[in-house]
């Protein structure tokens, strides 16, 4: 038996679950993987394979290597793109291009935040503005933009070319126009230097953003000192600690990781104008402007009328004791339970791997293959599960290499993912244990992954979550539904030391407060959104502060802290400066997927096969309300989406408040 047939075979037919006597629970060997300390590496003499199993990428230097073949490559395909007759091939080798600079570029955007290396992580930051120099300065190259122009201009030509190609043709051309294609000689440099700048100012405040702040030891009650990291006389404060039970270590964590560092406020500032100015040079009233065009959305008018009306119709919330249900909610039994619901939705099975030296950057990282019971295997995802010190306390997903079908090598290029979390290590008797929030957030990620691993798009560009930001959300925030159905958190919420699974109240408890508790996370979205909407628009003429407090008040209701300043933690605006509105009409999106095609049977493989066929499949290869449209039949409005929000923030609160104290 071939080694791909014995690898599908374990698949079909391992059992997920596996009980002994007197309710102690073996895991199965995903679970058991994610529950267990990671072993330690014995063979000192095998042989580095480099990140991700790139070899030149074993130390360092590799960055400057993988930079200057990318670079080559890159000059022999512009070549190619601005001599080829127009066509197919033209798409294909501006496909190509930009495969190659990104499976560098992605590669290091993730290690210049995540490697515990400082050299590594500086190798990877100069990689980073190397390589997104040269983009800007292809986004502004005319006989490039030339080439795809003749093609899109030749009516006969576009009349031959598959959906598929003509979107991603339509899509590079865009990239040219938002980066000032059109503009004279001196107005295009100007527009690559602000580019360029832009990607200074960024990585600066990502990199302040997630840095954490200090206070003299003295200075906190000493009980307190535990809760936080010790840097000699000084406590470390890293986040907000808004899991901690105790009220004064979250006021504490507050005021401290929000206090205003001049620096950092300067250079948002700073990012804010720039940004501004290039938007204008390139003929748009505001970043938002530009920044919102080829969205569901299209206009910073639209989102806010979407973010006014939704505001117009919330409510209050409640909340239960995460401490109860971690025992329940052990990480393996968390990856058991995703990989039940992937088997079941879609036929696709979480195997783990044990990862070859150097390949990856901590040893806590896991490695695991995702494979189709038809279709073999599909992708890989990385998983940097714990938190380190220099890590930053986000959850995120990185596209380290994205799916395409390589016409070099007839086959297709399997994609590369990373999920990165912050979550307590493992102790000697106990496994990593989740709350509530966490096990939610490792769902959405997933989301994110199996974006990317389900899609088999024929070109990279628009490969899984390679799509408008308002609808890359949807297939994350659905698994959120997921993650708080009582019929799929049955099945694998179970104690970590007895086996036995999560009481019937309590799942029922779970489900209902993340209903109620809705309410108020989609108020906080709305604030976040529409400050990032203002910063985006015309210049204020005030501080970053004073815009924050207003934009409060006004979305959120609660008075601003004096000496905080929560923008310059805003790691968003980075990613997603001008569409942090994204994650809530992407769930008013994902709302009505669940209400219309999973609430009735969440694990209903036909209508999994559904899903991936309409919406995850694509990536951005197909406009992103027709995705919709083909998955809800029908086209929803911006009164569809506010409605499918609000409908799900009106729970019976008295019914369920005297339920919760009997």
């Amino acid at each position: 038996m071939s080694a791909c047939k014995r690898l599908l075979y374990f698949v079909k037919h391992r059992s997920f679950w596996t009980h002994i006597r007197r309710n102690v629970t073996t895991w199965s060997p995903v679970g058991a993987a994610f529950n267990a300390k990671p072993a330690r590496r014995q063979d000192l003499f095998e042989k580095n394979v480099g990140l991700f199993g790139v070899p030149e990428l074993s130390c360092p230097a590799g960055f400057q290597a993988a930079t200057k073949a990318a670079l080559k490559n890159t000059e022999l395909l512009v070549q190619n793109a601005c001599s080829c007759p127009p066509g197919v091939e033209t798409v294909q080798c501006f496909d190509q291009l930009s495969d190659g600079l990104c499976k560098v570029a992605d590669l290091a955007d993730f290690i210049k935040v995540a490697h515990p290396d400082p050299a590594f992580r500086e190798a990877a930051e100069k990689t980073c503005i190397d390589i997104g120099t040269v983009v800007e300065k292809l986004n502004t190259n005319v006989e490039l933009c030339k080439s795809l122009k003749s093609l899109l201009d030749n009516p006969d030509i576009v009349s031959q070319l598959d959906p598929d190609t003509r979107r991603v043709a339509e899509l590079f051309m865009f990239d040219f126009e938002i980066s000032g294609i059109h503009l004279d000689d001196k107005l295009r440099k100007e527009a690559v230097a602000l580019h360029v700048n832009l990607l200074d100012l960024n990585n600066e405040f990502l990199v302040g953003s997630h840095m954490p702040n200090r206070i003299a030891r003295s200075s906190i009650p000493e009980h307190l000192h535990i809760h936080f990291a010790n840097e000699g006389s000084f406590i470390q404060v890293g986040g907000l600690h808004a899991d901690s039970p105790d009220d004064l270590v979250r006021e504490i964590a507050y005021r401290i990781y929000l206090y205003p560092n001049a620096d950092l406020m300067g250079c948002l500032e700073e990012l804010l104008k720039c940004r501004y100015k290039l938007a204008k040079l390139v003929g748009y009233d505001s970043y938002g402007h530009r920044a919102l065009k080829g969205t569901m959305a299209k206009t910073p008018e639209t989102v806010m009328s979407f973010l006014q009306l939704l505001t117009d119709k919330l409510s209050d919330r409640y909340n239960i004791e995460p401490s109860l249900y971690s025992p329940y909610l052990s990480l393996g039994a968390c990856m058991e339970g995703l990989n039940n619901l992937f088997s079941q939705l879609y036929g696709v099975s979480l195997m783990s791997e044990h990862p070859s030296a150097g390949e990856v950057w901590s040893e806590d990282v896991r490695k695991l293959a995702v494979v189709h019971e038809k279709e073999g295997l599909l992708g890989y995802i990385y998983c940097d599960f714990f938190h380190r010190s220099n890590k930053p306390h986000q959850d995120c997903h990185f596209t380290i290499r994205g799916g395409r079908w390589c016409r070099e090598t007839d086959q297709y290029q399997l994609p590369v993912v990373v999920l990165m979390l912050s979550l307590p290590h493992p102790t000697k008797s106990t496994p990593t244990l989740l709350t509530p929030g966490m096990m939610e957030n490792l769902f959405h990620e997933m989301g994110h992954a199996m974006h990317s691993m389900l899609g088999r798009t024929r070109y990279q560009h628009v490969t899984g979550t390679r799509c408008a930001t308002d609808f890359a959300e949807v297939p994350s925030i659905l698994m959120e539904y997921f993650a708080t159905d009582y019929r799929v958190i049955s099945q694998f919420a179970r104690h970590y030391e007895t086996g036995k699974p999560l009481p019937e109240s309590m799942v029922a408890r779970l489900c209902e407060s993340k209903k109620v508790c809705g309410a108020a996370d989609t108020q906080l979205q709305i604030f976040y959104a529409a400050l990032d909407q203002i910063y985006h628009s015309k210049p204020q003429n005030r501080s970053t502060t004073e815009i924050l407090k207003e934009m409060q008040q006004k979305f959120y209701g609660l008075p601003h802290i004096p000496n905080t300043a929560w923008q310059l933690r805003f790691s968003h605006l980075i990613g997603y400066g001008a569409k942090y509105y994204s994650y809530l009409m992407s769930r008013a999106v994902a709302s009505m997927v669940w209400r219309q095609c999973f609430v009735q049977d969440p694990l209903n493989r036909d209508m999994g096969e559904r899903y991936r066929r309409e919406m995850l499949a694509h990536g951005g290869a197909k406009e992103p309300m027709l995705m919709v449209e083909g998955m809800l039949q029908r086209r929803p409005t911006i009164e569809d989406f506010v409605d499918a929000l609000v409908s799900e923030l009106h729970p019976n609160f008295e019914t369920f408040i005297m339920d919760s104290e009997s």
